[in-house]
């Protein structure tokens, strides 16, 4: 898509620091048409990931954009949260602010299925949380699949967890709603830990950000807890901004180098709940369902972040 004929899209996502780069990511790429944002409860209570949506909004002026709650907890599952590493409201680091407007009236799915019956082209969905609210479209919404051009997610991995020894966290956080999905005919590309783990910044881009403008500190404060966190938890140099690379995706597909595979995920193991189960080599007969992500680029992904995000500012 160019600039000219913006790709249209819809984000459902739980903000979170990465989130929230995410949103600022695609609200400064006039490659894209961000149509609205939906929630679900993650890496904290929806009623927080919310309003942390609406702030970020209003960060880059674009109170515009419409914003609809969704799913409170798991299809199945009680609800648990990324508090350790995003705080209890979900965006530890900058000084809390209250949104400037409540969230719209009507369910996500009522949002979703109104947006594709209008549409005169396919739309992109874009996940960057657990995948509850997806789910819904995919059983509730049989009839509108064919306006779906692709679902765009962030979670799982081919090796080795993130929250566990064997699960990512969006995907361990719902793992019977990503089972649902996984088997839908809805075109999906997996923005998975080994993508998002070289896609990460340190305090060098904080510190570039800082002093450039309200929301060049504003991302340099969420900076310095996301990288801290990670550097005193990981030992590691940086934070991976993994929700932030599903949109650099979509701007930049050259970015991120995919095989087209089959993915499973378990949802009984107690030992491996939430693992996706990626046949990168083929031993199985089971027919390809998901694009994988397997690399990227991080120099042109930090580029492209970096001058997206100090466009804002």
């Amino acid at each position: 898509m160019s600039e000219n004929n913006p790709r249209k899209i819809i984000l459902d996502c739980d903000p979170g620091h990465d989130d929230a780069l995410a949103i600022m990511l695609a609200t400064a790429s006039p490659e894209l048409e961000l149509l609205g944002l939906t929630t679900v409860a993650g890496n904290s209570l929806v009623e927080n990931t919310t309003r942390n949506a609406l702030i970020v909004l209003d960060m880059v002026n674009r109170a515009d954009i419409p914003v609809h709650v969704g799913a409170v907890k798991p299809l199945l599952r009680e609800l648990r949260t990324a508090a350790s590493m995003h705080g209890d409201g979900g965006l530890d680091g900058p000084v809390p602010a209250a949104p400037s407007r409540p969230a719209d009236d009507g369910s996500v799915l009522e949002f979703i299925e109104k947006t594709l019956t209008d549409a005169a082209e396919p739309i992109t969905l874009v996940a960057t949380g657990p995948l509850t609210n997806i789910a819904a479209v995919v059983t509730e919404l049989p009839h509108l699949h064919h306006k779906i051009a692709e679902l765009v997610f962030m979670g799982g991995a081919i090796e080795l967890g993130n929250w566990t020894p064997a699960a990512e966290f969006n995907i361990l956080v719902d793992p019977e709603a990503a089972d649902i999905v996984m088997n839908s005919p809805i075109k999906k590309t997996m923005i998975g830990l080994e993508v998002t783990h070289e896609a990460w910044l340190d305090d060098s881009h904080a510190n570039e950000l800082r002093g450039t403008g309200q929301c060049g500190d504003f991302v340099a404060e969420l900076l310095d807890h996301f990288v801290g966190f990670h550097q005193q938890r990981f030992e590691w140099p940086g934070a991976p901004i993994h929700d932030a690379v599903t949109i650099a995706h979509l701007i930049d597909p050259s970015l991120v180098t995919t095989i087209f595979t089959n993915v499973t995920v378990e949802t009984q193991s107690e030992l491996t709940l939430g693992r996706t189960v990626v046949d990168v080599y083929s031993v199985t007969d089971k027919s390809p369902n998901v694009h994988v992500g397997t690399h990227i680029n991080r120099d042109q992904f930090v580029t492209l972040l970096m001058s997206r995000l100090a466009s804002h500012s």
